[in-house]
């Protein structure tokens, strides 16, 4: 691996014997569209420090400045001069990439800004649903509909008069963002008495929803829960002055899941036990898969152990699922997660696509409708495993090089949604560098 190999075409991970160290983390995805997106609801300047500047946030940052936000990025941290969600451009055409935590919130604060408005995205997110979030907005009075595939991006947003009830109901079996993106909005839309939000049926990654009510608590609004109800006052945001962006949790399992798998220890910096993001669960995971692993309040740490299959649920740890797919291959027995049903509406249907590159390099797989089960084959195969320009399948993968085989990663450039200089950081690691 080189500086310069996320830009050819295929990259190499040679095999890794052994690797150690510290890493500091990105800043966190969900928690930096979410910050962007309160800031520029709220009437006073935030200062954001340690966003997260990757694919994703860059759609954002460009979509609130189409909506006449100011944002003004640095090296270390970005202001953004809130609107106090009346937006000043009225009319807009917005590309949001295959952002989901760029698409669903905003779909949601535009639905009753008085302005025309239409997203869109890359292919994938036109496969990506939004319908039971357009389906809540529309109760309310929203005027969306689909420009093309009914449930499916592309969206166009008219303008609509004040919210028509008090109460809505919403589906999140599919994806907790639908959720998260009505919270968001509702301070701006709630009648005097406040709106009621319930979540019919299941709701998947609720510990997103969680980082959204934490976040927006931050910006001085608090929101009233009950089980699957929720009642949210129209309360105006205020921003907190500055705000700093945790690392990414999801991003630290990759380091784990190495410390784990090639001895370590690696020890992940800027998300720990004082985490509000799910996905540190995955340290609890990690080490009940047989890894020794420690946690302070903003770092964890993780090493070798025997390795032993689980059968795990992983409602609430979605994207961390991915990287236990990975230890899998090194485990002694069958590996099953469940409750991974929303890996089938991500950047791929990430269930096929992991199965099909876990049985490149030898191991046995099956898969139902929201589960998978993984037995590693002793010995891992030499393979060139196909990304799907799915950030998560390129760094999930890199790691099964530390079962003593080239790995060769086909597009490592899509990483650059998420995590721009991963293959950087693993390559240092693998060496032995300290951060």
């Amino acid at each position: 691996m080189g500086s310069d190999a996320q830009s050819q075409a295929v990259l190499t991970v040679e095999p890794i014997a052994h690797a150690g160290g510290q890493v500091r983390l990105p800043g966190s995805k969900s928690i930096s569209n979410r910050a962007l997106l309160l800031a520029a609801l709220s009437p006073q300047p935030t200062e954001l420090a340690g966003l997260l500047d990757a694919d994703d946030t860059r759609v954002m940052i460009e979509a609130l400045r189409s909506l006449g936000v100011a944002v003004q990025s640095g090296r270390d941290y970005s202001v953004v001069r809130g609107c106090g969600g009346r937006f000043p451009q009225r009319h807009a055409d917005l590309f949001l990439g295959n952002a989901g935590t760029a698409m669903r919130p905003l779909t949601a604060v535009l639905a009753f800004a008085g302005g025309r408005y239409r997203l869109d995205g890359v292919a994938r997110m036109r496969e990506r649903p939004i319908g039971d979030l357009v389906e809540a907005l529309n109760a309310l009075g929203a005027r969306i509909r689909f420009e093309a595939r009914a449930g499916f991006p592309p969206l166009l947003i008219e303008p609509a008069a004040a919210v028509a009830t008090d109460r809505v109901a919403i589906r999140a079996s599919v994806s907790s963002q639908f959720v998260s993106s009505l919270l968001m909005a509702a301070p701006l839309l709630a009648p005097p008495a406040g709106l009621q939000i319930e979540v019919e049926g299941e709701m998947i990654s609720e510990p997103y929803v969680r980082m959204t009510l934490a976040l927006m608590g931050r910006f001085g609004v608090q929101v009233d829960r009950q089980a699957s109800q929720f009642r949210v006052m129209p309360t105006p945001y205020r921003s907190p002055g500055r705000l700093a962006v945790e690392g990414d949790a999801s991003g630290a399992s990759y380091f784990l899941a190495l410390g784990a798998l090639a001895g370590g220890p690696v020890r992940v910096n800027g998300v720990g036990s004082d985490s509000i993001q799910g996905d540190v669960a995955f340290a609890g995971l990690l080490r009940d898969m047989g890894a020794h692993v420690d946690l302070g309040p903003d770092w964890i740490e993780a090493r070798s152990g025997p390795l032993e299959a689980v059968t795990a649920d992983c409602t609430a740890i979605p994207d961390a699922a991915m990287t236990a797919a990975i230890v899998a291959l090194f485990a002694r027995g069958t590996t099953r997660l469940n409750g991974i049903g929303s890996w089938r509406v991500k950047e791929t249907d990430r269930i096929a696509a992991v199965g099909t590159e876990l049985r490149k390099l030898g191991a046995v797989v099956h898969s139902g409708e929201d589960w998978i089960s993984i037995e590693g084959p002793g010995r891992l195969r030499e393979a060139w495993i196909d990304t799907y320009d799915d950030h998560r399948i390129a760094m999930c993968f890199a790691l099964a090089a530390a079962g003593g085989v080239p790995v060769h990663v086909r597009d490592p450039g899509c990483v650059a949604k998420t995590f721009p200089n991963y293959f950087t950081e693993l390559e240092r690691l693998c060496r032995g560098d300290n951060a």
